[in-house]
């Protein structure tokens, strides 16, 4: 998630994580490496296309160009 240490880049794919396994109960274990991977891809595209961010005063991220 990140290209190189970063404390600030650490610090936001840390949170990413923390919301994928807590939002969309990801910390639960997968019985192959393809259902991990598809929920996965699942719940990141969730999380990019329909999941309210407050610190972008609620739109989706896909709301925003790339920058």
């Amino acid at each position: 998630m990140t290209q190189k240490y970063v404390p600030y880049q650490n610090a936001v794919a840390e949170r990413v994580n923390g919301i994928l396994k807590d939002v969309f109960a990801l910390e639960r274990g997968f019985a192959h490496h393809l259902e991990a991977v598809q929920v996965i891809a699942q719940a990141v595209s969730i999380y990019n296309t329909r999941r309210p961010h407050l610190s972008c005063h609620f739109p989706p991220l896909v709301s925003f160009p790339d920058t």
